[in-house]
């Protein structure tokens, strides 16, 4: 797909890093499946994956979790 940011490149399948905060709470999951733009670097997760990663963010709240580094496990 084009990139909807640089509106040049196209979307290639990689990885990225993503951070979500929300209350006090940081999580970094690294190695997340994403469509990457080859020009501008963008980043572009499915439904799925970015259900599984705020999952995983309201777990880690309900923890009591205030900073943390994952590696991004599909389900």
């Amino acid at each position: 797909m084009k990139c909807i940011i640089c509106k040049h490149g196209e979307t290639a399948r990689g990885t990225t890093t993503i951070t979500l905060e929300r209350d006090h709470t940081t999580l970094v999951f690294k190695n997340v499946p994403a469509q990457v733009c080859t020009n501008c670097g963008e980043a572009y997760v499915d439904a799925t994956t970015s259900a599984q990663l705020l999952a995983a963010v309201d777990a880690a709240i309900a923890l009591g979790v205030h900073v943390e580094v994952r590696e991004f496990v599909p389900a």
